[in-house]
């Protein structure tokens, strides 16, 4: 009883806390190229920029969408390498084969796919500095 009162009140505490997914970050080499990379292959816009001693950040969103897609980039010199830490960017689409040609041909990697899965068809790419992307289209209810 006690365990399921505690619960209770925890949850109350983070409801009143509202949080919401903000944003995403990714680390990148050349700052001006993601943002063409991003912007121009996805639509994404660049609508604020920060710049603080050793670091920049471009935060990107989709017109109409609050989710950022923030681009860090260390101004200081120091080497980066794309790690495995985390997954993949997703991005829904509602023409995977056209999204996937329009990537590649703004400079991403195809990696796997696409793949058919019960409701939804997916692919795998890599950016320009091989961070990985996601996109989904979903083709109707699970089967």
């Amino acid at each position: 009883m006690a365990d399921a009162a505690l619960a209770g009140a925890e949850t109350g505490e983070v409801e009143a806390l509202r949080f919401r997914l903000g944003f995403f970050k990714l680390v990148v080499r050349d700052l001006a190229a993601m943002e063409r990379f991003y912007c121009d292959t996805f639509g994404f816009a660049v609508t604020n920029r920060v710049v603080l001693p050793g670091l920049e950040e471009s935060m990107l969103n989709l017109p109409g969408q609050p989710f950022t897609l923030v681009l860090f980039h260390y101004s200081d010199g120091r080497e980066i390498a794309v790690g495995n830490g985390h997954g993949p960017v997703g991005l829904t689409t509602a023409d995977l084969d056209a999204a996937a040609a329009r990537a590649i041909t703004h400079g991403a990697r195809p990696l796997h796919g696409p793949h058919e899965l019960p409701g939804a068809r997916l692919t795998f790419l890599l950016d320009p500095e091989g961070h990985e992307i996601e996109l989904i289209q979903r083709t109707g209810a699970p089967r």
